[in-house]
């Protein structure tokens, strides 16, 4: 089967619908494709004046009413508004998985990041699409995932096609690459979609995928349990997304064998462990969340038992106790008063919190910026400086990192000229918060020429 190039990329001359993000650094330039050539579409259906309808004595109110009636009942019925659907969503970057997980919409209209118009999106013939009924599509899937995870998206918008074409996704680069021939091919329960994401429908438990590549590369599918107990290892399968066995993909540091199978862990740490395959040529596969524990051990929503000798300070959430205790979070990447040479100002935001016995909520940074008076802020869902109209760390605006006990936030760009000031928060899901700013372990002040 031939697999559609476009519109999920650029491949040809086109005007720009989306808005330009402001860089990080002032001369940092995004990283896409110089210029291509769209697909043409196919003729479109042409209209057709009706004949007038000329009377012929009689009374003009009887002709009038008459002829309402049979326009009445020759106009379709209304249908009523599509049910929402949830699918399964998965977007493959060039180096990483830019969003995975389930994601619930209905018919809604597309718009990118910071572009002020929106677009119908309900696989009509609006969109080229072969629905006479408004329903959600996968472009109204990555609507919904953008506005829910969030992240960023950009792109154009093709008129003649009616969907989207991606440029850069969750801050990366998924633009057309005339040197490799890559793109963000699109795919539907595994197989090459042929129409526009707002062109084609989904329905309740699709598997929509958008990954870079060529379009020829196999799809990889692993599967395996969802629990271990610590120190046991625990044994995993890539296949073709039709269930062939794929030997020779790395899981977790091993590869699999013949029969598709690899062998991972032990692991020795309790708590979620997400695994993913990967192998030259071929894309990668969905995630397998994998929790190591002893089902009582309070990991992954177990409950911990008390046992003989357990020691708590009666409000930490040990040994059966009510937790009152926040996690504690540490700046690791950047140190209190580091210097950074013109050009070389740090991109990777690195941090660790203690293991929470409630497990980790959501560890959220703040990022701030003066430089000579001009002050901004990082907005982590536009991934871009905001100005600020008033300097001041506590104007910033906090962004969420994840909920891991160790995490990496990569920049857009490295950090330009200015004084920065990074401040961690981490809050745990029994409510408790670790709001206090000490320097050298929740926020640290630093400077790049």
């Amino acid at each position: 089967m031939r697999i559609r190039r476009g519109p999920a990329t650029v491949t040809g001359d086109a005007t720009r619908t989306s808005a330009t993000l402001e860089p990080l650094e002032g001369d940092a330039d995004r990283e896409g494709a110089d210029k291509a050539r769209a697909r043409e579409p196919g003729d479109l259906t042409p209209t057709v004046k009706p004949d007038a309808l000329v009377e012929r004595g009689g009374s003009v109110k009887r002709c009038l009413l008459g002829l309402a009636a049979v326009v009445l009942a020759l106009l379709p019925a209304v249908p009523a508004d599509a049910a929402p659907v949830t699918v399964n969503l998965r977007i493959e970057g060039p180096a990483r998985t830019l969003f995975e997980g389930p994601v619930t919409t209905d018919v809604r209209q597309f718009q990118f990041t910071g572009d002020p118009v929106s677009h119908i999106c309900d696989g009509t013939s609006a969109n080229m699409g072969p629905s006479a009924t408004p329903g959600p599509t996968r472009g109204a899937a990555v609507a919904a995932a953008a506005a829910q995870a969030p992240f960023t998206m950009t792109g154009t918008w093709f008129d003649n096609l009616g969907s989207p074409s991606f440029s850069q996704i969750a801050g990366e680069n998924v633009a057309y690459d005339m040197n490799t021939n890559k793109y963000l091919v699109e795919y539907l329960n595994g197989t090459g979609s042929t129409l526009g994401s707002c062109a084609e429908q989904i329905s309740n438990g699709d598997d929509v995928l958008f990954a870079y590549g060529t379009g020829t590369e196999a799809l990889l599918k692993l599967s395996g349990p969802s629990r271990a107990a610590p120190g046991t290892p625990v044994n995993l399968r890539v296949t073709s997304w039709a269930g062939s066995p794929v030997a020779g993909a790395s899981v977790g540091g091993q590869t699999s064998g013949t029969d598709g199978v690899v062998t991972v862990g032990p692991f020795s740490t309790t708590g979620p462990q997400d695994l993913k395959a990967t192998k030259d040529g071929a894309i990668r596969s969905n995630r397998v969340s994998l929790c190591v524990t002893t089902g009582s051990d309070g990991a992954c929503g177990t409950t911990a038992s008390a046992p003989s000798g357990c020691r708590t300070t009666g409000d930490d959430g040990n040994c059966g106790t009510k937790d009152k205790r926040a996690p504690r979070g540490k700046i690791e990447s950047i140190r209190e008063g580091q210097h950074f040479g013109k050009g070389k100002g740090p991109r990777t935001l690195k941090k660790v919190v203690t293991a929470d016995p409630s497990g980790i909520a959501d560890v959220r940074l703040r990022l701030t910026r003066n430089d000579h008076g001009r002050c901004q802020t990082f907005d982590g869902r536009s991934e871009r400086l905001v100005k600020l109209k008033r300097c001041g760390a506590k104007r910033g605006r906090w962004f969420s990192a994840g909920d891991r006990e160790q995490w990496s936030y990569l920049l857009p760009s490295r950090l330009g000229r200015g004084r920065w000031v990074l401040d961690l928060q981490a809050r745990d899901k029994a409510g408790n918060v670790d709001a206090l700013l000490q320097r050298t372990r929740t926020r640290v002040v630093f400077t790049v020429s």
